[in-house]
């Protein structure tokens, strides 16, 4: 039995849901998310709520459960508070802004990199060193900054690069005299 699994996600006011030929959609405030079901996974639409049961006893149903349940989970959260992510950036001369719907990164290089801002997410500088990229869709919000870390990922040394917020770096000791 799956602990995740077992408890139904609670779609709260304002937001609908509906399956239907094998689609399940959430709509919300921040837009209108949808995912395509699996036909091992029974979906159930209760009043306030999502409930995700295995179809069958077969091992693959069993081994989605808790995915579809944490995939359900995550298109009710989209859809009413949305997903972030914090990138921080560390050396001399390192800085980001935003630029229209371009990303503009200066990491060291002969050039500014350039990255252009997908639909549906939004890119904030606060500062020149912070990036603060937000959306509903969590698998893209990641995408969208793993994209912009593998500009310049920080090494081990001084620490410079493009790292998550609350990331630990690992770092060496330099050589010896």
């Amino acid at each position: 039995m799956s602990r995740i699994g077992k408890k139904p996600v609670t779609v709260p006011a304002g937001v609908t849901a509906s399956l239907d030929n094998g689609t399940l959609s959430v709509k919300g405030p921040k837009g209108t998310l949808s995912m395509p079901t699996l036909d091992d996974i029974s979906y159930g639409l209760e009043d306030g709520s999502i409930s995700v049961q295995p179809a069958n006893d077969s091992k693959r149903a069993r081994s989605f459960w808790g995915m579809q349940r944490t995939l359900v989970s995550n298109l009710v959260t989209g859809v009413t508070e949305g997903f972030t992510k914090t990138l921080e950036i560390t050396g001399v001369g390192y800085r980001a802004a935003v630029q229209g719907k371009n990303l503009r990164l200066q990491l060291g290089y002969s050039h500014d990199v350039d990255y252009a801002i997908p639909e549906g997410i939004s890119i904030a500088t606060p500062d020149p060193t912070t990036v603060h990229i937000t959306g509903s869709d969590k698998q893209q919000v990641g995408q969208v900054a793993a994209e912009i870390r593998r500009w310049r990922k920080p090494e081990p040394y001084k620490g410079k690069g493009i790292k998550y917020r609350g990331e630990y770096i690992f770092r060496k000791e330099g050589k010896k005299k």
